[in-house]
This record gives C-alpha cells, structure tokens and sequence, in this order.
C-alpha cells in the first residue's frame, strides 16, 4: 500500500494520535521508509470507534474526510456533572431526580435539527494560537465561540435511570460530551458522557474497520 486510507476501530484508553503513531510504525516497517499517516478527526481517549486514517498522499484529502457527516452512540449518566463532560473529569453530584421517558423524549426534541453549541473547554480546539484544554488545565479562563452545527437524529436506545443510551447523526464538528451536559442541563439534573462509540462516517461503517489487534500491533 502506498497511499490510502484505513479504517481503524479505536480501542478505549488510547489517544488518537496514539493510533496514528502505531499505523506509522507498521507501515514505515512494511514498505522501509518513513511513511507519513495522519487521522481525519480525533476521538477522546475514553471513546471508541471509526477512525479514518490517511497515509502516504492521501494525507493531502484529510480535511475532506473531516467534514463529513458523523453517527454516534453514547450513554450520558443523568444526576451529575463532569468539569470534562466525560469520565475523565471531576464529578459532581446535581441531582437525584429521575426524570421520566416522556420527559427525556421531550427534552431531545429540542436538541434535533440544527442548533447552536458551544464546544467543550477541554479540547483541542486553539484559541489564540493554543489549545482551548491547555488553557484550562493552566486554570485560565476559556470563553469557547459557538458554532452552529445540524443534527439530523436524535434516538434514544435505552433508558434505565441514571443511564440514558442515543444514538445521533451529527454534521461536522458536533461534540457529543456537550450534547450530553446539554440534555443533562435541559432536564435539570446534569449528565455527562460516560460510554461514545462512532459507528459510521458518511459511507464508512464500523463493520469495516481493522482493530489494532487484527493488525498485530496489539496483544
């Protein structure tokens, strides 16, 4: 393979440029020279899921591949918050009402079509040249520009109190942590993403990604 793309279902714990570096290795050592690879859109650590990872002279098209339209699946943990809008953060306590499935279907509907969001502090969105979590973990105040994005469905898998599993499709550059504070936020209890799969990307879907085991690069 010389230029391409690869579709890897990343694994929990990992960083998507972790993922990157592993596809270099391999395919540097396979054609024995440098190659250069890169990613189409990163996933948090804590997520898994489709990755688009473009290698040789593909890497030219990446920012095409990011534009595209997204499906999620995700579980929000209602009654709490998280300074990240996932596991990773602090956690706090807000709630111990229980809302009832009328009032969850309620609350999404608000959320479909297209909307404005403001993206999480902690990302890697820049803001004046450095990066929105960089600032925030420096204990600096982040003022985060909003942004309009279009979600074009919105369904709810399951719901067994405090977790509530969707299924969404995004445009590009939805963030689906604050998705979940703002559900959270609507149904006046908090919530925050504890589970965030990506199962397809445009045509791409997950059935037809590699795992970095299959590849050998995991045990």
């Amino acid at each position: 393979m010389q230029d391409g793309i690869i579709l890897i279902d990343k694994p929990a714990q990992m960083t998507s440029f972790g993922v990157v570096a592993r596809i270099r290795r391999v395919l540097s050592k396979q054609q024995g020279k440098k190659v250069k690879v890169g990613h189409t859109g990163t996933l948090d650590p804590f997520a898994t899921g489709l990755m688009i990872i473009v290698f040789g002279k593909e890497c030219k098209n990446a920012s095409n591949y990011s534009k595209l339209d997204k499906i999620y699946e995700a579980t929000i943990r209602l009654g709490q918050s998280s300074t990240t809008g996932d596991t990773e953060g602090e956690i706090s306590d807000i709630s111990d009402k229980i809302p009832s499935k009328t009032e969850i279907d309620a609350a999404i509907e608000k959320f479909k079509g297209e909307i404005t969001q403001y993206p999480p502090i902690y990302s890697a969105i820049k803001i004046n040249g450095k990066r929105a979590y960089q600032l925030a973990r420096d204990g600096k105040t982040v003022e985060m520009p909003a942004r309009q994005i279009n979600i074009y469905s919105l369904d709810v898998i399951n719901y067994s109190y405090p977790n509530l599993k969707i299924r969404v499709h995004v445009s590009s550059g939805t963030y689906i942590r604050t998705l979940a504070e703002d559900i959270g936020g609507e149904l006046g209890v908090g919530g925050y993403c504890t589970e965030l799969r990506r199962i397809s990307i445009a045509d791409w879907d997950i059935s037809q990604a590699k795992t970095l085991t299959s590849m050998g690069i995991l045990d």
